[in-house]
């Protein structure tokens, strides 16, 4: 069975053809960053926009690279949430439109529940699992107890983890995006400089991380001067505790949820799943606390269609087809 998928919730066109939900035949990402890095994040008309220039050429990139055509795929898949709602909607009627002419079922796709699939497409887990989910947008741990089958154990009650990794890195004039640019300066600076606190650390399974941030904020602030306006000469040990601090809450409510489901198998999902700290902390959990570990490759980490097309199979064996009027959802919920 080829699925041909869709991506477009925020500022990556991508398209995908997945076989039997676990084989990438292709996966073209087409990402937008270079246009919304003056802005220090991105402009939803801009990034509309530039979905609309690449999505044809896209598509077609996926196909020919899968060696398939729109006769020969079995259904075509798409993300409808949550997310920019400009930006959901080019995928939408490209997917739609596409599935109407060629005469193929349509799969509407939770981007959340896409991240989640991304494992899928590196070994299967067993059900149930845990599933902590970091990105720009979403902090959140899953239990997945099959498939369709989802319970939130905790979320974040302010910004998430990448919006905060942002926002940091814009105050410290680092730039954006700001995740890949702090772990990569926090390898050189020491994460015991600076003891940030960790918010909510011992506290249920919720995240709060504006309060780190605010913290960044304010020892940068008390250690200004008239002559050293920002604290230039331990950037990188401001960096590497803020990543520390995050790492250690994210590590540490995760190991919890799962010590509490009495689960063994813990999978991340989402952009800041390519975070090099974390994925290390997470490698170092001793096998008798932690008996199976799934991490995306980094390309499989940020957006992309191939995981889309992995959630859509298991709906396509359900025959959970979506109608042809199905709209945009920016907040929808997992």
């Amino acid at each position: 069975m080829q699925i041909l998928a869709i991506e477009t919730s925020c500022d990556e066109t991508s398209a995908a053809v997945v076989k039997d939900g676990r084989e990438v035949l292709s996966n073209i990402v087409s990402t937008q960053i270079e246009f919304h890095k003056k802005y220090g994040g991105i402009v939803p008309e801009i990034a509309a926009r530039k979905h609309i220039e690449v999505i044809n050429p896209i598509i077609a990139e996926a196909l020919d690279k899968a060696k398939t055509t729109f006769k020969k795929i079995d259904a075509v898949a798409v993300t409808y949430g949550p997310g920019l709602v400009g930006s959901l909607l080019i995928g939408l009627c490209a997917a739609k439109a596409i599935a109407y002419a060629a005469d193929k079922p349509l799969i509407g796709i939770n981007h959340l529940e896409g991240h989640i699939y991304a494992n899928f497409l590196v070994q299967a887990p067993k059900f149930p699992f845990i599933c902590l989910m970091v990105s720009g947008g979403h902090t959140m741990i899953v239990c997945v107890k099959d498939h369709g089958k989802y319970e939130i154990i905790g979320r974040t009650r302010d910004d998430a983890v990448g919006e905060a990794f942002d926002k940091v890195a814009r105050f410290l004039g680092l730039g954006y995006p700001g995740g890949p640019i702090i772990d990569k300066l926090s390898k050189e600076g020491n994460p015991k400089a600076i003891e940030f606190t960790r918010p909510m650390l011992d506290d249920g399974f919720d995240f709060s991380f504006s309060g780190i941030k605010t913290a960044v904020v304010n020892y940068v602030n008390r250690n200004r001067t008239s002559k050293r306006p920002i604290v230039t000469e331990n950037v990188a040990d401001i960096a590497a505790s803020f990543q520390q601090a995050c790492v250690d809450v994210l590590v540490t409510k995760t190991l919890r949820a799962a010590q509490k489901k009495k689960v063994k198998t813990i999978a991340l999902a989402g952009g800041v799943a390519a975070n090099s700290l974390l994925r290390r902390e997470f490698l170092a959990i001793p096998s008798h606390s932690l008996s199976s570990l799934l991490i995306p490759s980094l390309d499989l980490c940020t957006d992309n269609a191939a995981m889309i097309g992995a959630a859509a199979y298991y709906k396509f064996k359900k025959k959970q087809f979506a109608d042809l009027d199905l709209k945009p959802v920016a907040n929808l919920s997992l």
